[in-house]
């Protein structure tokens, strides 16, 4: 059994971190993914010819990644080529009215001062350093770490965790910086990067404020980029892939892990295995009853959002647009509140990705790969909320009041049901459990499940959703791995 290597199931970036930290260790390590390449939620939809990011369309945190690089022996630069956003957003209203939120600070304050006035702009210098506050606070002794408790973490981060104001609102924290409702939208909606609402989503979530504005890249080649070279970063130090292949089962004897089943009945032995999928998937037995033992159930209540989207190749018209355009309802409490309710709401937020623009600009004439998604409740409560007909109808529609014109030559559309199908027992729920009060963010599993030899990583898992939290999943997951006594 020592020869027997250490199996990680899915090549997602939560896996494929994994995959590096135990190759780098000397161990051996076998990834099965059940896709014919590796990445995950990280992967590109072909659309009238053109291929369309159809997960996370920006990189954030690239220290995150150079650090995961270097822990294969290899260098980011080698491998991608980032280029950094000058704008990070065009926010837009019903009258017409827009933002550019910039990268740059001093820019970005002067945008929201012309914008709003002097006051915003220097709530918003108060609310960028509060945000930055929040992320020092949290970073090592939470974000980087096995999860702590809440005092071990209060103990940790010291006076700065009360300085964000940890028992909040998120809504109500940007309400101490923003008397303008729009800049409260603008950054309330962050939450929803993670699948949350600003009404319910602990104050200390302006930690993902703080990381859009320290930046975002896109990945020349795509986003499925990213993931094809952590994965040849992997195979460079032993690390072995098996494509197309599916796993049924998690085999239990005397208490712990002993293997895997796969969809066509081959069983693979392995006394410790990383999972990198949705918690929410494991508990509700599709991994088999024994291993469903290995985290309690999410109550469908707790559950993220979900989202409706369209991959399209077309044109964007109308109004000049960069990588990504934000049309905003006019009244976000009734959009949040219906979305808590499992409903779609009537005027939803659009996010509308320009996949081929950095800078503000027209549209060419030529098809240009395009994205817009909605937010939308895990788990429709009907049929006919499934059907991506009556969101598009409301997504076009707010795009249109604003000026802007869709050309479509194909569209790919993506609703809640099809998301879970692709993550059995999740509702749809992109991000795993909502980031929902204070206590939530104690609330994700840890790398180390109550099944022993079996470890969890991925964006369901601590430290939280998005590319580079699962990437340090990732590396909990290794830590764990290694860390176990035989």
């Amino acid at each position: 059994m020592r020869d027997t290597p250490i199996v990680i199931v899915g090549a997602g970036l939560g896996g494929l971190a994994a995959a590096i930290h135990l190759a780098a260790r000397g161990r051996q390590v076998l990834v099965l993914e059940r896709a014919a390449t590796p990445g995950g939620k990280v992967h590109s939809i072909r659309v009238g010819g053109l291929d369309v990011d159809a997960g996370p369309a920006v990189l954030s945190l690239p220290a995150v990644f150079r650090a995961l690089f270097e822990a294969g022996g290899a260098r980011l630069d080698s491998h991608l080529d980032l280029q950094a956003l000058p704008v990070l957003g065009r926010h837009v209203w019903p009258d017409g009215r827009h933002l550019d939120l910039l990268a740059e600070p001093q820019a970005a304050e002067a945008a929201i001062g012309a914008f709003a006035g002097a006051a915003a702009a220097r709530g918003f210098r108060d609310f960028r350093a509060r945000a930055a506050r929040c992320y020092a606070a949290l970073e090592k002794p939470f974000l980087t770490v096995q999860r702590p408790g809440m005092l071990a973490l209060g103990t940790q981060a010291g006076p700065g965790l009360l300085g964000t104001s940890p028992f909040g609102t998120l809504w109500d924290a940007l309400g101490e910086h923003f008397s303008d409702l729009r800049l409260r939208q603008v950054f309330g909606r962050m939450a929803a990067y993670v699948g949350s609402s600003p009404l319910l989503a602990p104050a200390t979530l302006m930690l993902v404020a703080h990381v859009e504005l320290s930046g975002t890249w896109t990945v020349r080649g795509g986003m499925a980029r990213l993931a094809a070279a952590l994965a040849e970063v992997a195979a460079a130090r032993g690390a072995t892939f098996r494509y197309g292949a599916e796993v049924a089962g998690i085999l239990v004897r005397g208490g712990r892990v002993a293997g895997l089943r796969l969809r066509d009945g081959e069983e693979v032995a392995a006394r410790q295995v990383v999972l990198n999928a949705d918690p929410a998937t494991l508990a509700a037995g599709h991994f088999g009853a024994e291993a469903a033992r290995a985290v309690p159930a999410l109550p469908a209540s707790r559950r993220s959002f979900s989202a409706y989207s369209w991959a399209m190749a077309g044109r964007a018209e109308g109004l000049d647009l960069p990588r990504q355009a934000v049309f905003h309802s006019s009244d976000p409490t009734a959009e949040y509140a219906a979305l808590a309710r499992g409903r779609m709401p009537a005027a939803p937020t659009v996010t509308l990705w320009a996949q081929g623009r950095g800078v503000p600009g027209p549209a060419s004439n030529a098809s240009e790969p395009l994205l817009a998604l909605v937010p939308a409740p895990a788990r429709p409560r009907c049929d006919a909320e499934d059907d991506a007909a009556g969101p598009e109808a409301a997504a076009l529609a707010t795009m249109s009041r604003a000026g802007v014109t869709l050309t479509r030559d194909a569209t790919v559309a993506t609703t809640p049901r099809d998301h879970e199908r692709a993550a059995p027992g999740t509702g749809g729920a992109l991000y795993g459990q909502a980031v929902h009060g204070w206590q939530s963010i104690f609330g994700r599993p840890a790398a180390r499940s109550a099944l022993p030899g079996l470890y969890l990583a991925g964006g369901g898992t601590h430290p939280g959703a998005g590319l580079a939290m699962a990437a340090l999943s990732g590396r909990l997951a290794a830590a764990a791995v290694l860390g176990e006594r035989a």
